[in-house]
């Protein structure tokens, strides 16, 4: 019996005119980009200039933070984008199919576990609870054959409060619930220099991802045309559950959940770039360093000395621009 293709939008996807995006146009990102970043830089409420150890604590607080947001920014994007041509489906990423809180989950039970688990052994408890998850949620498609692609993110925001629920239950077994508000919370305010290196893995991942991106892409055609072209659909699906899970594993034991960002970056690009991941990669990095950014800096500014996890935030842009999207989606049904 032949697999059923995997629930997606009816209309192809197709490759959107450029003549929009000037050759100068990456360069202005860029500086656009280096300008956001030294604003990060800048921003805080420990004076740095007049400070006794002013350079001392920049280096030690405010550079790798500014290097997290850039990694964690980038690849939960990244994330989204892949997400979406896999299951050929725009509402689709980590936070609406449950791999966050998959991961979340596997942080939960490796702790329980290891009580003195180092951050390396909770980032692999992470990923291997986050590659499961997400391989269920594929297998799910797969065999059940949803008619709206409005039905996809549901069911996956539906298995993500059951995973939640179980967290949270687990939490309350063992007297950690409070670890797991923290873990969850989604903020840069821990991220010093010793306790944020362990990100730099997500740089690997998207290198991979450039590497195997037309590949992605073909995969985002379809199972039947990219097997007609000699494509090994399931390797590449299961590649890219396997970088999803990595990233999502990683960011989620560093930083915590960052919701809505790998939905609102590939939607906003593709509405001006069309659906070709290597041609589209260092866009989504790059707006998506931007998204996580400006509401970093939007977190730590609005009630200053106190700060807003920017999960906050963007749970506020990213439902907003979900509901946004479930409406477009609406009309042109």
């Amino acid at each position: 019996m032949a697999a059923k293709p995997l629930a997606g939008p009816t209309q192809p996807r197709r490759e959107a005119p450029r003549r929009g995006l000037p050759n100068l146009a990456l360069p202005v990102a860029l500086i656009i980009t280096v300008a956001l970043l030294a604003a990060s830089l800048a921003v805080g409420v420990y004076d740095i200039t007049g400070g006794e150890d002013g350079w001392e604590m920049f280096a030690i607080t405010r550079v790798p933070r500014t290097i997290a947001l850039v990694l964690a920014g980038a690849a939960m994007s990244v994330c989204g984008l892949i997400m979406q041509l896999l299951t050929q489906n725009r509402f689709v990423e980590p936070t609406t199919t449950g791999t966050t809180e998959w991961a979340g989950l596997g942080l939960m039970v490796t702790m329980v576990i290891f009580p003195a688990a180092s951050i390396t052994e909770r980032m692999i408890g992470a990923i291997i609870f986050a590659f499961v998850g997400t391989t269920i949620f594929f297998l799910f498609l797969r065999r059940v054959s949803l008619r709206s692609s409005l039905i996809v993110p549901i069911v996956g925001i539906m298995l993500g409060a059951v995973v939640g629920s179980v967290s949270t239950f687990v939490a309350l077994a063992t007297n950690m619930l409070q670890n797991l508000g923290i873990w969850f919370a989604g903020s840069f305010t821990s991220v010093i220099r010793g306790k944020y290196e362990i990100l730099w893995i997500v740089l690997l991942v998207l290198v991979a991802v450039a590497i195997v991106a037309d590949r992605f892409t073909v995969a985002g055609l379809g199972k039947d045309i990219a097997t007609n072209v000699g494509l090994n659909y399931d390797l590449i699906v299961l590649i890219g559950v396997g970088m999803v899970s990595i990233a999502t594993g990683v960011v989620t034991v560093v930083i915590g959940a960052l919701p809505f960002l790998g939905l609102i970056v590939p939607n906003v690009v593709s509405m001006f770039r069309g659906d070709n991941l290597r041609s589209n990669l260092p866009w989504v990095c790059l707006v998506g360093i931007w998204v996580v950014t400006v509401c970093d800096i939007i977190g730590r500014t609005i009630i200053m000395p106190f700060e807003v996890p920017v999960s906050l935030i963007l749970g506020v842009i990213g439902a907003t621009f979900f509901v946004v999207l479930l409406a477009r989606r609406r009309r042109s049904m």
